[in-house]
């Protein structure tokens, strides 16, 4: 009887996916926290800084206003129009609404386009380091993850040359983008993002660009996969630039084949997008100068971090060109990310994320910085590691 019970209640295996580290990192600086301890928060990617003025006061009036329902499963025709102008505004594209579909953060349009795009059993390519859920949903969901290593050489970016050497050695049906980067911060301008894409196209690999850091770029300008592929599925949000970690609303610029597909998956999956957070998501457009002002504190972060972390010892780290992460080497100090990041939050009270979380390969090796936070904060937390490393 109790072992008929168990097998009711044993986990599938497609569950059996890591840890998203970062939040086991943050849940351990709360408990710090609770006990009266100070901590730097530098763990989870998430802006300090408030959804713009205009999108909270757009979702107060809706709400004085009475009812909230559902919308149309791919949004709001007023917010994808929105959308869809903003791909005029800041890229020069001109982007039919019909293309736009709004989803629960990126995450809803990661789910959503690797459902609409492979089957179960296909390989799909994405850079190493990255952003671990690409791994865990493609597995979660039958797929494979197949890492290509990166380096200096291509700015630690995926070069078309790995992507192509990776699907010669055994086939792959798609590939995800991401520039900025998360971990890494590193960016690829448009001529680099164009050929590989092209190249990607070329050998029948689909193409899925992370956009999730426009507007947070440093270095040069980001482009958009939209602009160089009518074919490419286009995945941001209103997370980071707009400060609207919470809100949970994203959006993907979807090939016309796959509208119908997609509108099909998320009317089964969610219905659609909370109606509160779309409304605000809207008004956000019109906050660009309160975010354009955040965008100038990431800006003195990184100066702070990239002239500071050196002198503690910590002089190893990737291009700092977009997002707000710094990516340090700590192997001077520890081969072990994981006891590094516990001990740095233990004994210097400054949270932050093994390499480990983003690369199963090298990642013991390195360690991510957020600087989404106050400069005070970066001060502080430049100070602190640098007494504790000199113990």
């Amino acid at each position: 009887m109790l072992n008929a019970a168990k097998d009711l209640l044993s986990p599938s295996r497609r569950s059996d996916v890591p840890p998203f580290i970062v939040m086991d990192v943050m849940a351990a600086a709360a408990a710090r926290e609770a006990r009266g301890e100070r901590v730097v928060h530098m763990e989870v990617g998430q802006p300090a800084a408030p959804a713009p003025l205009c999108a909270r006061r757009a979702a107060q009036a809706a709400l004085e206003g009475g009812r909230i329902g559902y919308t149309e499963s791919l949004g709001m025709p007023s917010l994808r129009a929105r959308i869809a102008r903003h791909y005029r505004d800041a890229y020069g594209v001109d982007l039919d609404p019909a293309r736009v579909a709004v989803t629960t953060g990126s995450s809803g349009g990661f789910i959503l386009s690797f459902l609409s795009l492979f089957e179960a059993g296909d390989r799909v390519a994405l850079a190493n380091p990255g952003y671990p859920p690409y791994r865990h949903i493609l597995t979660a969901l039958g797929c494979e993850p197949v890492l290509i290593e990166t380096s200096a050489e291509t700015r630690w970016a995926l070069s078309p040359e790995a992507l192509i050497a990776a699907h010669r050695k055994t086939p792959v049906k798609g590939v995800i983008v991401a520039s900025p980067a998360n971990p890494t911060g590193t960016m690829m301008d448009a001529r680099a993002l164009g050929e590989l894409i092209a190249v990607a196209e070329d050998a029948g690999i689909r193409v899925i660009s992370d956009e999730i850091y426009h507007g947070l770029d440093y270095a040069f300008r980001a482009e958009t996969a939209a602009k160089l592929s009518s074919r490419a599925v286009v995945i941001n949000s209103f997370s980071k630039y707009f400060c609207m970690t919470g809100w949970r609303v994203g959006w993907m610029v979807l090939p016309e084949p796959l509208v119908r597909t997609v509108d099909r998956l998320h009317g089964n999956l969610a219905i659609s997008v909370p109606t509160l957070a779309q409304i605000a998501a809207e008004a956000a457009f019109d906050g660009r100068e309160e975010m354009e002002a955040v965008k100038h504190g990431y800006e003195e972060n990184r100066r702070i971090l990239t002239e500071g972390l050196p002198r503690t010892g910590l002089d190893q780290f990737l291009p700092v060109d977009g997002a707000f992460y710094l990516y340090a080497n700590i192997a001077r100090f520890s081969d072990d990310s994981l006891d590094f990041a516990k001990r740095m939050l233990n004994e210097a009270g400054v949270a932050a994320t093994p390499g480990i979380d983003f690369d199963p390969i090298d990642g013991r090796h390195f360690i991510r910085f957020c600087y989404a936070g106050s400069a005070v904060e970066m001060r502080e937390a430049v100070e602190r590691i640098g007494t504790w490393l000199d113990r």
